[in-house]
């Protein structure tokens, strides 16, 4: 890849960067933001050759543009970027729902669709920004592709290689798919982390209460730690699906609640272990 030009470079954009560094893959990397002050860093860092100026002139000759910012504001790129983008330019992203950016694309993209290869890296971590950025961070996880129907093959495989230079292992689904099984897997647990978290912080004796907690509440909450304006835009995203899955798991409370309302020992013994066997099976792949 000649060039490279990736919006916001941050985590997810900023380790992509670092990552096709790393393998010597890419010529040149051009950055965009909503910070001047991110980009400087990133540029100091040695994460992008140069921030961009000329949206119109930078995306027009790029090999692959990176939408690495909040799924929020990927439909306002896209239309951004649509006018601009040369005919051998492939588009891909880092949203963490799919459905709504397959959307936006359609919505947005016009002719040029077909060069949009949606893409979901499965590597997040609790820190953000440009300084958080890993050459690394790809390196065995997951990345989902949900192709849409007008791509091509070479245009699926492109983004594909790209990912897999980062180090990742690469899956595709439907957006539908992805966002289903994300629902449970992701956007839950960031959701009940953070309700919790927010629980404990309006109440009167928070300072108290923390300063008892101990290893399971840091790893439970560890999660909360990341981006409000990214987790709000997943949430609202990919709410249906994310509604469903609340629902299956306020059920789940409800079965406790009354277990131990009752005194039924043998009720929560069946639902930890079946719990810990399911974990502990998980965590042994």
């Amino acid at each position: 890849m000649k060039k490279v030009v990736i919006f916001g470079v941050g985590l997810i954009g900023g380790s992509f960067a670092l990552a096709l560094r790393r393998a010597n893959v890419v010529g040149e990397v051009v950055g965009f933001g909503r910070s001047q002050t991110t980009l400087e860093q990133a540029r100091s860092l040695g994460i992008i050759d140069r921030i961009g100026v000329d949206l119109a002139a930078e995306v027009n000759d790029a090999d692959l543009v990176l939408l690495a910012t909040p799924v929020g504001q990927m439909a306002e790129l896209m239309a951004r970027i649509a006018p601009h983008l040369g005919t051998q330019t492939l588009v891909t992203d880092g949203g963490s729902t799919k459905s709504d950016v397959v959307a936006a694309a359609y919505a947005n993209l016009g002719d040029k669709v077909a060069q949009f290869v949606p893409a979901h890296p499965i590597a997040g971590a609790e820190l953000s920004g440009a300084a958080a950025a890993k050459a690394d961070l790809y390196v065995g996880k997951k990345v989902v592709l949900t192709p849409i129907y007008e791509n091509s093959k070479e245009s699926i495989a492109y983004v594909k290689s790209a990912w897999q230079e980062c180090g990742a292992v690469v899956s595709e689904f439907t957006a539908q798919q992805h966002d289903e099984v994300f629902a449970a897997v992701s956007h839950l647990p960031h959701l009940l982390s953070f309700a919790l978290v927010h629980d404990l912080a309006r109440r009167d004796n928070r300072d108290q209460l923390l300063s008892f907690a101990a290893s399971g509440f840091r790893d439970f909450t560890r999660i909360a730690a990341s981006s409000p304006e990214m987790w709000r835009d997943i949430c609202l995203a990919n709410r249906d699906a994310l509604l469903d899955e609340l629902g299956s798991y306020m059920e789940e409370l409800e079965t406790i609640h009354e277990a131990l309302a009752e005194g039924d020992a043998d009720k929560l013994q069946e639902i930890f272990s079946l719990a810990r066997d399911l974990r502990g099976k998980w965590t042994q792949q």
